[in-house]
């Protein structure tokens, strides 16, 4: 008879076969799409909130330098200007509001009512310079949260004595508001930048991300003043600084 009959036995299968066979199955069951699946929702589940966390970090404690102008490239978009040099004609303009805002006051107090509010908040972000104005993240603003971050970054600079001088001087300024505008002037964000725009040279961010605000202001009253101290001194003898 032929080996395929059906009548001749068949030899038993051994146990180790079986064995083998069982082990296979195990492992076919893990297959590439179960272990990603497996692996997203361990990542999900447990790497989530350490996610979260980072990232927050990140976008509180550092601008996204990738998209921040250098100081060449933003003095070509103003003409070949340096944006932490002095600017007469800019000086001018927050003299000008600093006036304009004293003699508001005066007003006020001849008329019994209450002077207007030099800081405002716009419905968006104001543009210039080749941005366009842009829509604030939902929720409002969070001052507290940017005093901290401010002092944090002014310690990382080795400021930390100067806090005092910085925290009035911004205070005076906008109130830490990342999204605070100059009534009078039109400067714009946290250390009041005229215009607003020339943070860009700190990242593209700069009209709603109060680090890339704050970050930029140190840098020009490192600049302009030497310390926010010597900031301060300026804005307390003329109004402005």
């Amino acid at each position: 008879m032929s080996s395929g009959s059906p009548h001749e036995p068949q030899a038993p299968r051994s146990r180790r076969t079986a064995r083998s066979g069982r082990t296979g199955k195990a492992r076919g069951w893990l297959t590439p799409k179960r272990a990603v699946i497996i692996g997203t929702s361990v990542v999900v589940v447990v790497g989530g909130g350490g996610f979260t966390v980072h990232t927050a970090i990140q976008n509180a404690s550092a601008t996204t330098s990738a998209s921040a102008l250098s100081v060449d490239e933003l003095a070509r978009v103003f003409g070949g200007g340096d944006p932490f040099a002095p600017d007469p004609k800019t000086d001018v303009m927050k003299a000008q509001a600093a006036q304009a805002a004293k003699e508001d006051q005066l007003k006020a107090a001849r008329g019994d009512r209450d002077p207007l509010d030099p800081i405002v908040i716009p419905k968006k972000a104001p543009g210039g310079e080749g941005f366009d104005p842009k829509a604030f993240p939902p929720g409002s603003a969070n001052p507290t949260g940017n005093k901290a971050l401010g002092k944090k970054m002014l310690e990382a600079m080795g400021w930390g004595d100067q806090w005092g001088c910085l925290e009035k001087l911004w205070m005076k300024e906008s109130g830490w508001n990342e999204r605070a505008m100059n009534r009078y002037s039109g400067a714009y964000g946290i250390p009041q930048s005229l215009p607003g725009s020339k943070m860009a040279s700190a990242g593209s961010d700069w009209q709603v991300n109060p680090a890339t605000q704050i970050q930029w202001g140190l840098t020009y009253i490192k600049g302009r003043y030497g310390t926010p101290c010597g900031a301060w001194g300026h804005s307390q003898a003329t109004g402005w600084y």
